[in-house]
């Protein structure tokens, strides 16, 4: 009986946390959907491209404990293959966008099959060098045009039917992309794969002694994580028609580590939020110049004091509702 008295109320509560976010989720959609006639299409297209990018790396960090410093590699590199096939191969926006996924992908099992074996600040140290490697091999391979970038990149029209050179059309094809993403990255970490992930995370060991094979489940999660970091790179390239070495740089990693800290880690509208709050910095403090770095730094410096779980950690807090 006592059992039963325990274990009630924990099922009970489960249904519930997760009405919780599907209303969350609706409201974020309903959002979304209004949104660009009142604001700029192409400041929100880049928030949502940054969003999904923040998502997929939160899916490392927050639900299995590994801090990757070298994800731009994989959202820069999938830019550049989209660009490329779009411009130079002639390729559809949707196969060019595959076409960078993929290569984001095979780099990710690259990386990920070196990387996962260390843990802690080694790997994060390895996922830094590698990514530097590939940045080094963007400035310098023929196909990227060095600091030039690829640039005048077409937008085409998806499956023959929609023409991406139209702002409006371009927007919900970018939210539809993003989310996707979402509900792919929120169905994993619901599902029993992501319940071992968060036990990896955990208690590594423990995992290990109840005969899970953990580098293989931190492979197949930094992969994904890789991949859906690269649909985010490939779909960027297409909305702003532009591969530059912006996208692979060391500070890009940093920015989305910030992006996931700002929203909230292991949450799972936090990197969205995040995401949302740097671009819109970004883009109204542009007029500083020089001092928009610092600015930046003051204020991310009094959030994360003020808001030690992140924006959406503390709001799920005093909502006493997982967010």
């Amino acid at each position: 009986m006592a059992t039963e008295y325990v274990e009630a109320p924990a099922i009970a509560a489960a249904p519930a946390a997760l009405r919780h976010q599907y209303v969350a989720f609706g409201l974020m959609v309903a959002f979304l959907v209004v949104v660009p006639f009142f604001v700029y299409p192409l400041f929100l297209m880049k928030a949502l491209c940054f969003a999904l990018f923040a998502c997929a790396f939160n899916l490392l960090i927050g639900y299995v404990g590994l801090l990757s410093f070298g994800h731009a590699a994989f959202l820069g590199s999938a830019g550049y293959v989209t660009a490329h096939a779009a411009k130079v191969w002639g390729w559809t926006p949707e196969l060019a966008i595959l076409a960078g996924t993929a290569a984001a992908a095979a780099l990710g099992v690259l990386v990920g099959g070196l990387a996962i074996r260390r843990q802690g600040i080694y790997f994060a140290m390895i996922t830094l060098a590698l990514a530097q490697m590939i940045f080094f091999f963007c400035v310098q391979a023929p196909f990227t045009h060095g600091e030039d970038g690829i640039q005048a990149v077409p937008r085409g029209t998806l499956f023959g039917l929609l023409d991406l050179r139209q702002t409006t059309t371009m927007y919900f094809v970018v939210l539809a992309i993003f989310l996707a993403g979402f509900l792919l990255i929120y169905r994993t970490i619901h599902s029993p794969f992501g319940q071992v992930l968060k036990a990896i995370r955990e208690n590594e060991s423990r995992a290990v002694s109840l005969g899970y094979k953990a580098e293989q489940y931190k492979l197949i999660a930094f992969v994904l994580s890789a991949t859906l970091s690269g649909v985010a790179g490939g779909t960027k390239s297409i909305v702003f028609q532009l591969a530059s070495l912006t996208d692979v740089h060391w500070t890009m990693s940093g920015e989305v580590v910030l992006m996931t800290l700002l929203g909230g880690l292991g949450t799972v509208f936090g990197p969205v939020v995040g995401a949302f709050v740097v671009i819109a910095l970004e883009n109204y403090l542009a007029q500083l110049g020089a001092w928009v770095t610092v600015v930046q730094g003051l204020i991310f410096v009094v959030c994360v004091l003020t808001f030690r779980r992140g924006i959406v950690g503390e709001l799920a807090r005093v909502l006493k509702r997982p967010l």
